[in-house]
């Protein structure tokens, strides 16, 4: 079975935290002393960016680390080769995250079959069409067990989440807020009653809640209203003034979401 299918079936009662990062920063050799970081620090999911010049639904701190990145010389095809590396050390399910294009120029069946070698799990390619998805991306995954995860917004109708959810299979994504990456203090009404009423559709598939969470409010807002939740930009910021020490970064992380 998938990783993630496996992580969701096994914690049903558990409120999961999943991390982001992007693979290439702080530095280009970081990456698999990040994740295996995280998962001795008993992080649930691990989502490993593709650093891309146009990162449009990213905030500041996250476009700022994908330059990094890109400057320090990540591609997809060393992505691939780190993670392959670690591919028997890691037990816990690996995502990619990253925009269409290099994965387009990389080449969709390759790219999949790279994950495969890699021993990744999944990917969330923010900026996919989902008819585009379902045509073409969604045939070509589904035959190499890779889950592709679609993202939701309070903009986004029942009718399109109802078939993002009869039509894919792991978790789905679902953005705090209509607006880009970055932390938030805490959840408004509004955004509570966003979360309320997802809840309410009983949906099929697990869900995540990311965007915006940084401390202990946010973060039991998420866990409260979903399988649990994804945190980005706080700990990039963290494993940037750490200058890439991981260890380091997830402590200061877990005091910042105590508090």
């Amino acid at each position: 079975m998938n990783k993630i299918n496996t992580l969701f079936e096994n914690s049903k009662d558990k409120k999961l935290l999943s991390l982001y990062f992007c693979a290439g920063c702080p530095t280009l050799e970081g990456t698999a002393d990040v994740i295996l970081s995280m998962q001795r620090h008993g992080i649930a999911m691990v989502e490993v960016g593709i650093p891309f010049s146009d990162p449009l639904a990213d905030g500041p701190v996250i476009q700022e680390t994908a330059t990094r990145a890109l400057r320090n010389g990540m591609t997809l095809s060393i992505l691939f080769s780190q993670l392959q590396a670690i591919k028997d050390q890691v037990q816990i399910p690996l995502v990619l995250m990253g925009y269409l294009n290099p994965i387009l120029h990389y080449g969709i069946e390759r790219f999949c079959q790279a994950c495969v070698k890699a021993g990744v799990s999944g990917a969330i390619i923010p900026d996919l069409p989902f008819e585009d998805y379902l045509n073409v991306v969604k045939p070509i995954a589904d035959k190499y067990d890779l889950r592709i995860i679609m993202l939701i917004t309070p903009e986004t109708s029942e009718e399109r989440i109802r078939l993002i959810d009869n039509n894919t299979n792991g978790f789905i994504y679902m953005v705090s807020s209509a607006s880009i990456t970055g932390t938030q203090k805490s959840f408004d009404e509004q955004k509570q009653e966003y979360f309320r009423h997802i809840n309410n559709m009983h949906l099929r598939n697990p869900r995540m809640i990311g965007f915006g969470i940084s401390n202990a409010q946010t973060l039991k807002a998420a866990q409260d209203n979903s399988a649990g939740a994804i945190i980005g930009s706080k700990f990039v910021t963290l494993l940037n003034e750490t200058n890439g020490d991981a260890d380091a970064a997830l402590e200061n992380l877990m005091q910042a979401l105590s508090k």
